[in-house]
């Protein structure tokens, strides 16, 4: 038992050093589902991290340690004993709400692509990475929200997870340069006439050009696509998950809000929702009667009922 607690205080960290925003979330969660809800975020996130300790680890090395952690994770779900700081709240989560092992599989073989992939042709291509890395989150995640229609709630969830992530992607662009990786497919940059190169420069420069700028504001128009796919999931979610997952959609399609602000220069600066807007947003959320229509990032929030110091009061 002190194992698993210790596990599941882990993730927590996890998610309150590296997800802001999906922590910020998860504070209007009842608490019994909180820790559950973090432990699939220690999980992805973890994995994620040895993918990207590029400055320390060969591929071949992160290729091994991604390998041998994964036969872990899958000999635990076989029920064999595993010896792991994080491990024991993932697999207690995965039997509490007997989430689809098969999702897990998925994400860990698009983790496992990072290593090798760093450029995609299409948006097909690209969509079919992200079904591991990013769809499948949204259903691990909806056997622990809870859903009156789950069949229903299902395509909207991946859709979620595939909006949060093309967000990062838009976001992140001079990041995953960085780590050797475009994101943003090759035809769409053929078609505005920018090559990897180009991405480069602007990022060195710290200032897109106006072809860049154009590839940008195409991918905030098919991530806001994603979003508004999503939107119809939300109130068909528990009454007690609802807030949770209006506040990231709002908070996290917001990101995309400050890209626009900045004219579409993802290079200028990292774009990031205030703090203090973050918590109004939430605020809302938490006030916001639940089955209520979600509207699409961009649009006036709902006005809610508590007043917003309280709200935000119950949220620190």
């Amino acid at each position: 038992m002190d194992d698993l607690t210790d596990a599941y205080a882990r993730c927590r960290d996890l998610n309150r050093v590296h997800g802001r925003t999906y922590y910020l979330a998860t504070r209007l969660l009842p608490a019994w589902k909180r820790r559950h809800v973090h432990a699939l975020y220690g999980f992805t996130r973890y994995a994620d991290d040895i993918v990207d300790q590029r400055s320390v680890l060969s591929v071949v090395e992160r290729k091994a340690v991604l390998e041998a952690w994964s036969a872990g994770f899958l000999a635990g779900l076989a029920g064999e004993p595993v010896v792991d700081p994080l491990l024991p709240a993932v697999l207690h989560t995965i039997e509490v709400f007997d989430i689809d092992r098969d999702d897990f599989a998925t994400f860990l073989r698009s983790m496992a692509m990072d290593l090798t992939v760093t450029r995609y042709a299409t948006y097909a291509d690209l969509l079919s990475y992200m079904d591991g890395s990013a769809a499948v989150i949204g259903t691990m995640m909806l056997p622990i929200l809870g859903s009156s229609d789950p069949a229903a709630a299902r395509e909207p969830a991946r859709q979620l997870g595939l909006a949060f992530q093309l967000t990062n992607f838009i976001r992140d662009v001079a990041e995953d340069l960085d780590r050797g990786r475009v994101y943003l497919p090759q035809a769409d940059l053929d078609r505005f006439g920018v090559t990897p190169d180009d991405l480069a420069v602007a990022a060195a420069d710290e200032r897109a050009t106006p072809a860049v700028k154009e590839l940008v504001a195409f991918q905030v128009q098919r991530a806001r696509k994603h979003y508004a796919a999503a939107a119809a999931g939300i109130p068909l979610l528990e009454r007690s998950s609802q807030a949770c997952i209006r506040a990231a959609y709002r908070v996290y399609g917001a990101i995309l809000t400050e890209i626009e602000r900045q004219d579409y220069d993802v290079f200028v600066r990292r774009a990031v929702v205030p703090t203090r807007k973050r918590l109004m947003m939430a605020a809302r959320c938490l006030t916001t009667r639940a089955g209520r229509p979600v509207r699409v990032p961009g649009s006036p929030a709902d006005p809610g009922r508590m007043p917003v110091v309280a709200a935000q009061a119950a949220l620190l």
